[in-house]
């Protein structure tokens, strides 16, 4: 189970009895965001993108607990701005779309490769992206506006089928929103309007179309 260091207390400097009081300073809480960023790190790290995550209800649970934990430490943030516009790739998540494509690829002779997520917040643009390596891919295009500090609403506008030389356009399907609960340089948390988690980390390179 994830278990977050409280600071330490101080002793109040009064005559008579000295009292305990926990004093939050942003070092404090700095300290507890990397504590469970680590600790989140470390539970997801075997779970294959979730897939054996979907058996153990028991690991989900200490994984969304450590989530909501890191969630917590970041309450009141901004996560909607410039820093969210990258190029993010799968560690792990609850969505089953996702993870049906990804454990069946090889019924069909190829093999899940980076999943991502591309974002362009200035552009107000977003792909979601599953690779099947040499060159197949499947891309959802949304529109995106930032609706709160941590929220962004989408809506699906087109999606895409690609091999080498062939490509099959599909129908736009859906809307909603994600909240980006934790933001760093490398990694991202987020929790949708299903409640589904995500987990990415900032990809190496930038995808395009």
């Amino acid at each position: 189970m994830a278990t977050l260091l409280l600071p330490n207390p101080f002793a109040t400097k009064l005559p008579g009895p000295r009292y305990s009081h926990p004093r939050f300073t942003c070092s404090s809480v700095t300290a507890q965001s990397r504590s469970a960023r680590e600790h989140l790190l470390a539970l997801i790290a075997d779970q294959d993108r979730g897939l054996r995550t979907q058996s153990d209800p028991a690991k989900r649970a200490a994984i969304v607990e450590t989530i909501d934990a890191m969630a917590a430490a970041r309450r009141g943030s901004v996560t909607t701005g410039d820093a969210l516009s990258a190029t993010w790739r799968l560690l792990w998540t609850t969505e089953k779309e996702q993870l049906f494509i990804i454990e069946k690829a090889p019924l069909f002779g190829t093999r899940a490769g980076d999943v991502l997520q591309v974002i362009d917040v200035r552009e107000r643009t977003l792909n979601n992206v599953i690779t099947f390596p040499p060159d197949g891919v499947f891309f959802v295009r949304s529109g995106i506006e930032v609706a709160s500090p941590q929220r962004v609403n989408f809506r699906f506008t087109s999606a895409v089928l690609r091999g080498k030389n062939w490509e099959i356009p599909l129908p736009p399907f859906g809307q909603g929103w994600f909240d980006t609960v934790y933001l760093d340089d490398d990694l991202r948390v987020v929790k949708d309007i299903r409640g589904d988690y995500l987990v990415v980390d900032r990809a190496t390179y930038s995808w395009k179309e």
